[in-house]
C-alpha cells in the first residue's frame, strides 16, 4: 500500500486536504431514497470540486441516518463517480466478521480500484440492545476489547498471509490477493488502506502503535481532540504504510450566505443531537420545526455547548474557524460533515466551501 494512497494533495489555497464525511442523514418530510439520491449529488460534487475523499459512517437503529450498510452505499458512489476517493469512516469492526469486511472492501476495490478506504471503528454505532441484534450476543464488550485481534485478523485477510498452521490459512477473502496466485492470475496493484477511528485514546494509541492513519471525531468529540491526536503522534512508529504521522479530524461545519440563516439550519442538527441522547432518535427536523420547537432551560444550554463546536456562518468565517481548528491540531486532513436538513442547503455549503477556498472545478 503506497502512502500517497493515503496522503492527499493540498487543492486551492487550502491548508491540508479537504474531505468530506456523508452521514446520509433523513430530514422530516424526506425518505431514505431521497438521502441516498443526495448523497450521489454530493459525491459527485465533491469530485468536481476537488474534495480529497468521500466517506459514510455506519449507524444502526437511528431514523434519521439511513447509513446501515456503507458497503452497500459505496458500491452505489462508485458507479456514479470517477476520481474521488470512498470509503467508510468507518465501518464498526466489532459487528462483522472480519472475513465478511474483507471481501466487501475487496469487492469495492475492483469496482473502483486505487479509490477504496477502509475506516475501521471499535464502537457499535448503536445503542446496546440494537448492537446486541447485530451481533447476536449479549456480550457487548467481547467486541471492544477484542479490537486488536480482529483488526489483525481482518488485515490477514486482505493481504492473504495467514501463516502455515493458521486455522484460516487455506481461507481466503475473495476478491483478494490469492487470486494472483492461481494460474493465469494477475495481482492487483491496490488493496484498500487501513484506518482506525476514533473519539477517545483508544485507537488513538493502536494507530500509532500499528503505524496506520488515524481520524478523529471531533466533530462529537471536541474535547478530546488534541489529547488523542497528541497520543497519537507520541505513540507512531513508522510502518510499511506511513513513515510519519498522518491525522485526519471530522469537523461538523456549515456555509450560507447569510450568517443567520447558518445558526437557523444548525440548530436543527443540535435539536436531532438532543433527541437522540435523550432516547428519542428520530428525523432530522427542519428549521421550522425547531423554530416552533419550546427548548428546556437545559436543552437550550446543551444546544449552545453543542454549536460550539459547529463551525458554522458566510464563507469567509467558515474558511477562518476551520483553518483556526487545522492551526491548533495540526491535522493533516479536514473531514466536512454538513449539519443541515436541507439538500440543496448542504449542497451549497461544500459549494460556498469550496469557493472559499479557490478549489479548481475539475
Amino acid at each position: 500500500m503506497a502512502a500517497d494512497e493515503i496522503r492527499g494533495e493540498v487543492q486551492g489555497s487550502a491548508p491540508v486536504p479537504l474531505s468530506v464525511l456523508d452521514l446520509v442523514m433523513v430530514s422530516s418530510g424526506r425518505t431514505a431514497t431521497d438521502a441516498l439520491r443526495t448523497s450521489v449529488k454530493l459525491a459527485r460534487l465533491a469530485e468536481s470540486r476537488g474534495f480529497h475523499r468521500y466517506w459514510v459512517a455506519e449507524h444502526h437503529s437511528m431514523p434519521g441516518v439511513a447509513s446501515s450498510s456503507p458497503a452497500v452505499i459505496l458500491a452505489h458512489l462508485a458507479a456514479h463517480t470517477e476520481r474521488v476517493r470512498l470509503g467508510s469512516g468507518g465501518v464498526m469492526l466489532p459487528n462483522h466478521a472480519p472475513l465478511i469486511i474483507a471481501e466487501q472492501f475487496g469487492t469495492l476495490e475492483a469496482m473502483a480500484p486505487g479509490r477504496i478506504d477502509l475506516g475501521l471503528g471499535r464502537a457499535p454505532g448503536t445503542d446496546g440492545a440494537t448492537a446486541a441484534a447485530l451481533r447476536r450476543t449479549d456480550h457487548l464488550n467481547e467486541g471492544a476489547d477484542d479490537f486488536p485481534e480482529q483488526l489483525a485478523e481482518l488485515t490477514r485477510f486482505l493481504d492473504d498471509d495467514f501463516p502455515d498452521g493458521h486455522p484460516y490459512r487455506r481461507i481466503h477473502a475473495i476478491p483478494g490477493p490469492i487470486q494472483s496466485t492461481t494460474p493465469g492470475g494477475v495481482q492487483s496493484p491496490h488493496r484498500p488502506p487501513v484506518w482506525l477511528l476514533g473519539s477517545s485514546g483508544f485507537s488513538a494509541r493502536l494507530a500509532g502503535m500499528l503505524g496506520l492513519p488515524f481520524a478523529f471525531a471531533h466533530h462529537f468529540s471536541a474535547r478530546n481532540t488534541i489529547p488523542a491526536l497528541d497520543l497519537y503522534r507520541e505513540s507512531f512508529r513508522p510502518s510499511a504504510v506511513l513513515d510519519r504521522p498522518y491525522a485526519l479530524i471530522g469537523v461538523s461545519a456549515l456555509a450560507t450566505d447569510e450568517e443567520k440563516e447558518a445558526r437557523r439550519q444548525v440548530m436543527s442538527g443540535a435539536l436531532s443531537m438532543i433527541r437522540l441522547r435523550t432516547g428519542r432518535p428520530g428525523l432530522i427536523p427542519t428549521p421550522e420545526e425547531t423554530e416552533a420547537y419550546e427548548f428546556s432551560a437545559l436543552e437550550r444550554e446543551f444546544a449552545d455547548s453543542w454549536l460550539a463546536d459547529v463551525i458554522h456562518g458566510t464563507p469567509d468565517e467558515v474558511r477562518a474557524g476551520l483553518d483556526d481548528l487545522q492551526k491548533r491540531t495540526g491535522a493533516d486532513e479536514l473531514m466536512i460533515t454538513s449539519n443541515a436538513p436541507g439538500m440543496e442547503v448542504r449542497l451549497r455549503s461544500f459549494e460556498l466551501i469550496a469557493d472559499a477556498y479557490g478549489l479548481p472545478t475539475l
